[in-house]
Parts: C-alpha cells; sequence; structure tokens
C-alpha cells in the first residue's frame, strides 16, 4: 500500500459521505482541532485517496475533523498523505482507522458494514444453512459426531456429510477479516455470533495475545474484579457471570486444545469464552434451547437420582461450576432448580455433584467452583443477623473436603455494588445493614492418597 506525502490546497478535498463511516462529524472535535492548529501544535496528515470519478480532488479517507478544522481557521493548503488502497475497500479502510478517543459506534459499525458489502459484489457473504453453521459450532467445540447427530436430530451419515463442508465455512469470514473488517461487523454479515467469529479470527495466537485482542487486561492477583459483562459473550441471562473471569479460569488452569465441562451453561458465557481462547467445551443445561445454543444439551440434575452425562472414555480436563447461588436470582430461575431449594437441599445438592464428579473425572483434573455469600439481610440490622440463615465460603470449602476436592486457590471476584439503586443503599445505612457482594472462584483438586 503506497503512501505519498504533499501539500495540496483546501478545495481539491472533498468528504465523500459515501466512503465516511460516520453518521455525522461532531463540531466540538472540529473545534479542539483548530484550538491546537491555532496554538501551534502539531496536526497529523488528512489521508485521502485520488477521487475515482475527478482527477484534481482528493477524497478523504482518515481525518474530516482536522480537515474542517483547517477551513476553519482559513487555511489554504492542507497536508495530505495520498493512499494507494490496491483494491482494498475505501469504506473498510475509513471504518478501520476510526480509531483512538472517537471509537465508530456500535450503530456505525454495523451501518458500515452493511453499506460495504451491498455495494462491493465481491464482498457477498458465502450462504450456508443453519444446519451447517449449528454443525460448524459444535464440531470447533469438539463434540463427537453421534452426540451432534442424536442433539440436531439427524443421522451420523448427514453430519459426517456436512462436516466435510466445515473447512470452506471459515473461508469467506477470513478473507473478510484479512480486508480489515472488525469481528462485530463479519459476524453481523455472516449471521454468526461474535464468539464464533473470534474463535477464526484469533487461530494460532497464544492466550496473552487473545487477552490482548478482546482488550481484557490480565489480572496477576487473587482479586478479579470488573465493572461490567463483557455482552459480546454469552446471552443476556440472569446471572450472568463476566467472560472475563472465565477466561482468567482458563488462562491459568488449562491450556489450548483441553476439554472444559460446564454443568450448568446458563447463557453460554463459558462456552463462548472457550471459543475465543481454543478449548473444547461440553456444555449442558435444563434450558433446553436447540434452534439458538445446540452446543448446550439439556440435562436436569435430579437430586434423587445424579448421573453423569457423559458417556464414554474422554474425560474433562477443566471443570468450570457456576451454580445458581441459592435464592438468588431466583425469581428468575425454574422453581424445580436447586435455586428453589431449602439450604439443607441445596448444600446436600453440591456435595451429591462434587462426589458425583470426583467419581467420573480423572485424577489430574481440575475444578473451578464459582459462588457467592448468601446471607439473609433484608431488613436485618447487621448485629441481628444469625448464622443460621446464611450460605458463606467456608461451607463451600468444608462441602468440597467432605466430597475428596482440596482447596489450591480462592479468588475474590465480587459482584457489582451497583445492582443496590441509591435509595437502597441510603435505607440499608439508616437501618445499618449490610449487603453483599463477595463472590469467590475456588479452585480444587482431587485428593490423592
Amino acid at each position: 500500500m503506497a503512501k505519498t506525502a504533499c501539500t495540496v490546497p483546501t478545495t481539491q478535498i472533498i468528504l465523500d459521505e459515501e466512503i465516511y463511516p460516520r453518521s455525522s462529524v461532531y463540531p466540538k472535535r472540529i473545534s479542539m482541532f483548530a484550538e491546537n492548529m491555532r496554538d501551534g501544535f502539531k496536526i497529523d496528515p488528512v489521508e485521502v485517496q485520488i477521487h475515482p470519478e475527478y482527477d484534481d480532488k482528493y477524497r478523504i479517507l482518515d481525518g474530516a475533523h482536522r480537515w474542517h478544522a483547517y477551513k476553519e481557521i482559513g487555511a489554504t493548503e492542507i497536508s495530505v498523505l495520498i493512499i494507494a488502497l490496491d483494491g482494498l475497500d475505501p469504506l473498510i479502510y475509513a471504518a478501520k482507522k476510526a480509531i483512538g478517543p472517537l471509537q465508530l459506534t456500535e450503530d456505525e459499525a454495523g451501518t458500515t458494514a452493511r453499506r460495504a458489502y451491498e455495494n462491493n459484489p465481491r464482498l457477498i457473504s458465502f450462504e450456508i444453512g443453519q444446519l451447517d453453521l449449528k454443525i460448524f459450532r459444535m464440531n470447533r467445540l469438539e463434540i463427537s459426531q453421534k452426540r451432534i447427530a442424536k442433539r440436531l436430530g439427524q443421522a451420523r451419515e448427514t453430519i459426517r456429510n456436512h462436516l466435510a463442508k466445515m473447512p470452506e465455512l471459515a473461508n469467506q469470514p477470513k478473507a473478510n477479516l484479512s480486508r480489515g473488517f472488525t469481528v462485530a461487523q463479519v459476524a453481523e454479515k455472516h449471521g454468526w455470533t461474535e464468539p464464533l467469529v473470534w474463535s477464526i479470527a484469533l487461530e494460532g495466537k497464544n492466550d496473552l495475545d487473545r487477552f490482548k485482542a478482546l482488550n481484557w487486561g490480565l489480572r496477576t492477583w487473587d482479586m478479579w474484579n470488573w465493572n461490567d459483562c463483557d455482552k459480546r459473550f454469552g446471552d443476556d441471562w440472569p446471572g450472568r457471570i463476566p467472560a472475563q473471569m472465565i477466561a482468567h479460569i482458563l488462562y491459568y488452569f488449562s491450556d489450548q486444545n483441553d476439554l472444559v465441562f460446564d454443568p450448568m451453561a446458563g447463557g453460554g458465557v463459558v462456552v463462548d469464552t472457550c471459543l475465543a481462547f481454543n478449548r473444547k467445551c461440553w456444555s449442558f443445561d435444563m434450558d433446553d434451547r436447540p434452534d439458538t445454543r445446540p452446543e448446550i444439551e439439556p440435562c436436569f440434575w435430579d437430586i434423587t437420582n445424579l448421573k453423569w452425562p457423559i458417556k464414554g472414555k474422554t474425560k474433562p480436563d477443566l471443570i468450570i461450576f457456576d451454580p445458581p447461588y441459592f435464592k438468588k436470582q431466583s425469581n428468575n430461575y425454574d422453581p424445580d432448580g436447586i435455586s428453589g431449594m431449602s439450604k439443607a437441599n441445596y448444600l446436600k445438592f453440591l456435595e451429591s455433584f462434587f462426589a458425583l464428579v470426583h467419581l467420573n473425572a480423572k485424577k489430574s483434573i481440575q475444578m473451578a467452583f464459582i459462588n457467592a455469600d448468601w446471607r439473609d439481610f433484608q431488613n436485618t440490622p447487621a448485629k441481628n443477623e444469625t448464622r443460621v440463615n446464611s450460605i458463606l465460603i467456608n461451607d463451600y470449602l468444608w462441602i468440597l473436603n467432605q466430597s475428596g476436592w482440596q482447596k489450591t486457590h480462592i479468588f475474590q471476584a465480587p459482584l457489582s455494588s451497583e445492582r443496590f439503586k441509591a435509595n437502597v443503599v441510603s435505607a440499608m445505612q439508616k437501618k445499618k445493614i449490610i449487603g453483599v457482594t463477595s463472590r469467590y472462584v475456588i479452585i480444587s483438586k482431587i485428593i490423592t492418597h
């Protein structure tokens, strides 16, 4: 891609809306640039290309606000870089340059993708059916042909024939990514989920590079705190957990291509994060969504008859167990689930589940158990609370030990305090009530003698 630096008259530059990725220009940003120019600050040159219809004109690829600012201060000439795009779509190049403090909004990014695909016939998406896409997703998670066939209600021969197409399905997304499209734009174009596109975009990268590409900082200490969940991963779901937390568990306690078992998958955060971090994943949940989440297989954990849902010799390397935190979010869960149990039955279920895993897992397995303190603090001043109404971390640690597990690490991963509204906080302060934000990731290994 050739670049030529020179100075051209201001009047020869055009802002072509056909290749401008933003919905508008921002007067405050123009004024900021104009003020910096008057004060003598050095400003980066405006990037342009020769206009395809006018030989004596240039259209802006990057720097619309700087161009407006030059005009505002009365400049007659502008320093530019003339870019030869060598076949790269100018709209995609302009969108890729929209970084820094004024990045494209989600709407602008989506609109840019649609415009580029509509205007350029070379970017027409590779048409695939929903069955192919489901098989592709499940295959990338290393779910067996037999289980895929059963889950999708297809003959194994049909699945085998479709699997032959799998390498081809990734070609068009890869090509679009190489042309400068963002993961979000490629996902919108093809109707894929972002985690599935990330699994392609990050191929061949190590875990640290994956953290950087996702713009997630890596916590080196035993305090894992995030302001919010990354909405690119997982569905909008009660009790949704941060994908950043799952990524940290994967980074520290598994390797690429390891098999992760998620027994209560909920909104699919674990499986989505496994896609982005090149881990195999088998997921189960009592809420069956075959159309939108075929990779999450239906499973009801019956406390009176607990059964291991995986048949065969293959055993997971890591279990990520994120059950409902007793009665937190119980109004949003199925009343037949464990959040509807009494405290005694809830703890009994955990003990039985840990024992079941112990019997069916390889001896080298590690388990990440995610849970939070439970205190029935509503309307109860701190000094009047009783232990009988609480479940604390020492209860979980005792149950793990009783079930044959030994704790190796405890990470604090607090729940957001923003779930308490200002008026609620004020009332709690007046009544001397202490709320709960404590949440833990307890890493355990099977006790061996």
